[in-house]
């Protein structure tokens, strides 16, 4: 039987998964008819001995001293962070959008040392992102510890599934076992919970201007809900608009959204990001002395925010807000948000990432230590606290390298889908895993069969063996680097005309084409490696025993950034199998 996050094992799983294979044909189009004997009956291809390798220069220039860790703790698409805190325990979350298992979480005792503890949404009752673009699915989650009933509730927004605004709960996060969805009867996005010391509840969330009052292109609102703990849904005719537009509406500000309430010395303060989360991007804050407002604006906004500051400025950090606090079990008081760091190319590859700050609440409003600052990449650690960032287990960051076999009986929580569990088509074997060929095309919004790892510096390289024998033209299996179903190279065998060859395509904008291919002698065993310094992408391929020789020269990462490709992820690196290929000569 799979565990929580419906992950194999080598045994026991091994049978479960074919099992689950047989189950779930009639879903990938053959009608349930064809039993699985194996995955590699399957002509499917078997991938092993992954590795990434990080190699930023800005790592190497910035040594850590005693006292410092790295910031952003999470790199690559890890955006729109959340945290929340139980005694000595934090939980921080992120938007996943249609990555499959959804919505990461993450638990420290200190604030510096972060552990994967799993996914909230791990299974399909949760998550409905089947037919969803590569930017739909989950946006901005927050997760919230209720002290009064002792539950923690994950809150968030599921686009393109008819679901909208939703909630999850359950008493131990690191258990796992969240609740199936609550759909919530209110639109707009960004929804947050809080609850109050007298055990009452609201839901904040961004939402248009009432009908016939939106004055401008991005004008949006901030409304409040009571809500009723027992029945998991706003009280209807409750809902109160407390921000219009923003800080100062005469300004037409845009995009004021992700909204969060704290309560400090019997003040409600309101923070939200404002200004969209491009360029612009902001926090800013407010206070009420109730909680449904009114909220005035404090005097000096934004209290965190990059674009005010020299474009070229060194080791540039950019787009910095979507943030949400913490008060530390020490006292201290620490922000997360997301940011982003251009390439050399001054384009966003990586995508939105998780920084944090401390952050200075001793005067009247929360002040984020050098929040209005050019970003550094070092950032103080808490009083007592180690760095254990590079020890097993731990999230790491700065330059580092991630390496598996594919062949642990656990498939590590950083692999990931798109739009459909893992499970349905790999096995985990002794010799690495095995990928199960959808008969859909990476270029398709379904289900596709690939497993993704984020991009995670500016400069590194990925690479992994792979054992596949293609039957025709229609097959090809290989290595990825994708931003979406229109945007993305691979790196792939197939046959061409009745003879294996490697080839290299890339799409832009839908647009598939094979830029380069060269014949193979054979396919038992043949490495696939991609490489990128900024903007300049090197894809490679290796037979039996030989050396790793460049495919296509250097192609541009252009079509890997947000600001080519549009959408709110990061490129993501995967391996990947197909019987229904597009990229034909």
């Amino acid at each position: 039987m799979l565990d929580k996050n419906y992950k194999t094992t080598t045994a026991i799983g091994k049978w479960s998964c074919i099992l689950a294979f047989a189950l779930l044909s009639a879903c990938q189009g053959n009608g349930g008819k064809k039993t699985a004997a194996s995955v590699a009956d399957q002509h499917a291809p078997l991938f092993s001995n992954f590795k990434y390798t990080g190699d930023d220069q800005v790592y190497k220039e910035n040594k850590l001293a005693e006292g410092e860790f790295y910031n952003p703790i999470l790199q690559g698409c890890y955006p729109d962070p959340s945290i929340t805190r139980k005694g000595n325990d934090y939980y921080l979350v992120n938007s996943s959008f249609v990555m499959f298992p959804g919505v990461p979480i993450f638990h420290s005792n200190d604030l510096v040392n972060w552990k994967q503890i799993g996914h909230v949404l791990d299974r399909e009752t949760q998550l409905k992102v089947g037919e969803a673009g590569i930017s739909e699915g989950i946006y901005a989650p927050d997760i919230m510890y209720n002290p009064n009933n002792d539950t923690f509730y994950m809150i968030t927004t599921q686009i393109a599934s008819g679901i909208g605004n939703m909630v999850v709960k359950t008493k131990d996060p690191k258990a796992g076992h969240w609740s199936d969805p609550v759909k919530l009867n209110f639109g707009g996005i960004d929804p947050a919970l809080f609850f109050d010391d007298d055990g009452k509840a609201y839901v904040v969330h961004n939402d248009a201007p009432d009908e016939g009052k939106e004055q401008y292109k991005g004008h949006r609102v901030i409304k409040v809900w009571e809500y009723d703990i027992e029945k998991d849904q706003v009280i209807e005719g409750s809902s109160k608009i407390v921000v219009d537009g923003g800080v100062d509406l005469s300004k037409q500000p845009i995009w004021i959204e992700a909204p969060h309430i704290y309560k400090r010395n019997d003040k409600y303060y309101l923070m939200c990001a404002e200004g969209g989360t491009g360029a612009n991007h902001s926090e800013v804050i407010f206070v009420s002395d109730h909680v449904s407002g009114p909220y005035i604006p404090a005097g000096q906004n934004p209290i965190l925010s990059q674009r005010h500051l020299d474009k070229n400025r060194p080791n540039r950090v950019e787009w910095a807000g979507h943030a949400d606090l913490v008060e530390g079990h020490t006292g201290e008081w620490y922000g997360v948000f997301l940011a982003v760091r251009p390439n050399n190319a001054q384009q966003v590859n990586t995508g939105r990432e998780t920084f944090i700050l401390p952050v200075d609440w001793s005067g009247e409003w929360p002040v984020f230590e050098g929040g209005m600052d050019p970003l550094k990449p070092t950032v103080r650690m808490p009083k007592g606290v180690k760095n254990l960032q590079h020890t097993d287990g731990y999230f790491p960051n700065g330059n580092f390298v991630f390496a598996d076999a594919l062949s642990a009986k656990e498939l590590d929580d950083r692999w990931v889908a798109l739009r459909g569990p893992r499970e349905t088509f790999l096995q985990i074997s002794d010799q690495g895993t095995y990928l199960r060929p959808y008969p859909v095309d990476i270029s398709e919004k379904k289900p596709i069969s690939a497993l993704f790892y984020r991009q995670q510096h500016n400069t590194f390289s990925a690479e992994v063996q792979m054992s596949y024998s293609p039957r025709s033209q229609n097959d090809m299996a290989g290595l990825t680097c994708l931003q979406s179903e229109r945007f993305n190279y691979v790196l792939g065998v197939t046959l061409l005309d009745e003879q294996p060859y490697i080839v290299l395509t890339r799409a832009e904008n839908g647009q598939t084409k094979i830029i380069a291919k060269e014949q193979l002698s054979k396919t038992d065993l043949v490495g696939l490696k991609v490489s990128a310094d900024g903007d300049k992408y090197q894809f490679s391929y290796a037979e039996s025993g030989s050396a790793y020789k460049n495919i296509g020269s250097t192609v541009s990462g252009d079509i890997l950034s947000t600001d080519v490709a549009g959408g709110f992820t990061g490129a993501m690196i995967g391996m990947y199998s197909t019987s229904a290929n597009k990229s034909k000569l």
